[in-house]
């Protein structure tokens, strides 16, 4: 933290700019998050797009801890509904926030959920046998929010 005296106008852009902390037991955990959340204002984006990014980046570093026989999916709370690989992500402004992917039955699977009521569990799956290598979902969600910004 710096003990330099700021102008208005630059204590204001720091205040408009994302917060993020974590701490962890394992150092190894950390997150690393990009400025890809600070490229446009705050107060330019919706609720859903705001969720939507940190989505990603949340999506992106647990994939970053699994090996090269997990995938990424997510678990559901208040109910024995089971799991939800994620195979695609989307928000539609200005309030909503979408999972894509298949249930442990391998069932065509949508989770459409409003952004105050977000509450998403990530876990760690095994890949299916017959794919050489773990789907990335993290990797390519960002990589289309780069493109579509």
């Amino acid at each position: 933290m710096s003990d330099q005296i700021k102008t208005s106008a630059e204590a204001l852009e720091a205040e408009a700019l994302p917060k993020h902390y974590e701490a962890h037991s394992n150092p190894d955990a950390e997150t690393d998050f990009p400025d890809m959340i600070a490229e446009k204002p705050m107060a330019q984006k919706s609720a859903a797009a705001w969720a939507y990014e940190r989505l990603i980046l949340y999506i992106q570093n647990f994939e970053k801890q699994l090996d090269n026989e997990h995938e990424v999916a997510m678990g559901f709370a208040g109910g024995d509904v089971g799991v939800l690989r994620i195979e695609g992500m989307g928000f539609f402004d200005p309030d909503i926030v979408t999972f894509y992917g298949t249930d442990d039955a391998g069932a065509k699977t949508q989770l459409v959920q409003h952004v105050s009521q977000l509450n998403v569990m990530l876990r760690a799956l095994p890949k299916p046998k017959e794919l050489p290598e773990p789907n990335r979902i993290g990797f390519r969600l960002a990589q289309d929010l780069q493109k579509n910004t």
